[in-house]
């Protein structure tokens, strides 16, 4: 990791990490792969050439992104635990490169330039989300949770637990943050009708 990445990821809270060292390093692996494969060739990896653990295989909703000399070049993720966690890695490598909105695809040209970090979450109140609802606002962590937010008949918006550390924000401002990212009113976290929800995941990025 670069000293930036290094103070974010000890500033955050590591108290639910599942994953073993060993298994961050292959799924680093396949991702760097799977990144390569998809911008040099349009092709994919098949997770199972790898040794995967019982772990990779469980059900786990993962966010990637990629950066470019720390500045943001493509994130996208799932929520739901609704495929092994290897391959919502492989998928969402491929999706932050050529499916973010907000970013053409990635070039080859780019591609070692890139760091991939990936954001393992992790289970929460029930078996198919990682979501624990929020019920009183103190009980929000910096370092520790992400937010995701929603009204019904509107979309939802959602804030990763590494961007409120690297954006230096407390617990207000990340509440305004995530608001905003749905597209809300600032308080709109205060109005009846929003369910505000806390997450964690596993965050850890390439060398």
């Amino acid at each position: 990791m670069n000293s930036s990445s290094e103070r974010v990821h000890d500033r955050l809270d590591h108290s639910e990490d599942y994953l073993t060292p060993q298994e961050e390093r292959i799924l680093l692996r396949i991702a760097r792969d799977t990144l390569e494969a998809c911008v040099y060739h349009n092709q994919t990896v098949d997770p199972e050439d790898y040794e995967l653990t019982d772990t990779l295989r469980e059900n786990h909703g993962a966010f990637v992104t990629l950066r470019i000399r720390g500045q943001l070049r493509g994130c996208i993720g799932y929520i739901a635990n609704h495929e092994p966690l290897v391959k919502a890695v492989c998928d969402n490598t491929v999706n932050a490169a050529t499916r973010d909105t907000r970013f053409s695809p990635v070039e080859p040209d780019e591609v070692d330039k890139i760091t991939i970090e990936i954001s393992a979450l992790t289970p929460g109140d029930t078996p198919d989300t990682p979501f624990k609802r929020v019920h009183d606002v103190s009980e929000i962590q910096i370092g520790r949770d992400g937010l995701y937010i929603e009204r019904s008949s509107f979309r939802g918006g959602i804030l990763l637990p590494q961007v409120a550390v690297e954006q230096g924000w407390d617990v207000g401002q990340f509440l305004s943050a995530v608001c905003r990212k749905a597209g809300y009113p600032d308080r709109a976290w205060e109005e009846p009708g929003t369910v505000l929800h806390r997450f964690s995941a596993q965050v850890f990025s390439e060398d």
